[in-house]
């Protein structure tokens, strides 16, 4: 019996005799399972051949197929039967010999595919990456003498497990060749997620110089998947998340950052966990306090113009907006409220936006020039000798 289950079922696939012929009918309870069935006993003329609206009846001998029957009939191999069976008489005239016959089904069948060695990919941004390809194919027979030629005559099959296994590996292949199809148009890693549509396209495509040598059609390939290693795949997500976020790599990090620490119970996001911010609340907090903190870290690399409070470049030179000199030592006074340093005659403070009192300037010193005694107050003659200031 061929095909993956037993042929011991107890349902017998050869009929009773009627004037000495034997009718031939698949009558496997596995038939559903099985693309294809071998007669257990060799046919002779003289028998008859059952073949149903959904089978093809192959004749099989020294390594190639003499004729086979695809239309529902029972077919009597003798001379009542001559203008159906006329090949199988020639063959068997003169001497009785015998031939397999080898059962088709037309339908269609469902199988699986995966890689055991990784695809090598070249991506311009990853380097090489491998891929491992996962999927559904679906095939029917087109071609029943290619078919029984190729897999019985040439790769020896004896089960339909050994038929599959031959498919599945020229489907890895064929999706290998699709991709590398599609890399040379330009796909990267980062896209074949949102390209597995157009490889099953080019899979079809290319599916009959690969398998009609096989007398197989190809119908569709549902289910594609292409896997990506760990590491280049929490890349792939990082970037799409980034792009969707609309931040940089160090905004990104810094906000998950602040998601792991709200995933924390003894960080300081438990305390907006146990008012019910929850995980999603504190991912949206991370994001705002790595934004806070990237605005910081702008401002440590600023600083304001003492002449006209403009926001400059720490290590400018002169202010672009007025162009005063910044390499003046300036005198620098204190906030009266926050204490914040400001260079001495700015208004306002820059930190809490405090009027700024100005301090009045130092007393000058006035001496006498007759006699050097110093005056308390501006006078028009020295109180200690008498003569004119």
């Amino acid at each position: 019996m061929f095909g993956r289950k037993s042929a011991n079922t107890g349902i017998p696939a050869t009929g009773g005799s009627v004037l000495g012929s034997t009718t031939i009918a698949w009558e496997d309870q596995y038939k559903r399972e099985n693309v294809m069935w071998k007669v257990p006993r060799l046919i002779r003329l003289n028998d008859n051949i059952v073949v149903r609206e959904d089978e093809i009846a192959v004749f099989f001998r020294d390594g190639k197929v003499l004729t086979y029957f695809d239309q529902p009939n029972r077919y009597a191999l003798s001379d009542f039967n001559a203008p159906l069976v006329g090949k199988l008489l020639k063959f068997f005239s003169g001497v009785v010999q015998q031939a397999e016959v080898y059962y088709i089904q037309k339908r269609f069948f469902d199988g699986k595919f995966g890689s055991t060695q990784p695809y090598e990919f070249l991506d311009p941004i990853f380097g090489v990456v491998n891929l491992r390809v996962y999927g559904e194919y679906r095939y029917r027979v087109a071609n029943p003498e290619n078919f029984i030629n190729q897999f019985v005559g040439t790769f020896n099959a004896e089960t339909s497990d050994d038929v599959d296994a031959r498919l599945k590996d020229q489907m890895v292949l064929l999706t290998y060749n699709s991709i590398g199809k599609m890399k040379d148009k330009g796909m990267k890693v980062t896209d074949l997620a949102t390209n597995l549509t157009n490889i099953e396209q080019v899979i079809l495509s290319m599916s009959p110089d690969h398998f009609q040598q096989y007398g197989v059609e190809i119908n569709k390939v549902p289910g594609l998947t292409i896997s990506l290693p760990d590491e280049v795949q929490k890349a792939v997500d990082t970037r799409s998340q980034m792009s969707v976020l609309g931040v940089n790599y160090i905004q990104y990090q810094a906000g998950q950052a602040m998601v792991d620490a709200a995933q924390n119970p003894s960080g300081v996001a438990g305390l907006g966990a146990g008012l019910g911010v929850g995980l999603g609340a504190g991912a949206g907090v991370g994001y705002a306090m790595s934004g806070q903190m990237m605005q910081g870290m702008q401002q440590q690399q600023t600083r304001s113009c003492p002449k006209c409070g403009s926001i400059i470049p720490a290590n400018s030179t002169f202010c672009p907006s007025c162009g005063a000199s910044l390499q003046q030592q300036q005198q620098m006074i204190a906030c009266a409220k926050c204490g914040e340093k400001m260079p001495a005659g700015t208004k306002f403070c820059p930190s809490c936006g405090t009027a700024v009192t100005q301090q009045p300037a130092a007393k000058q010193e006035i001496k006498c020039a007759s006699c050097g005694f110093v005056l308390q107050s501006p006078a028009k003659f020295c109180p200690n000798c008498g003569k004119p200031m």
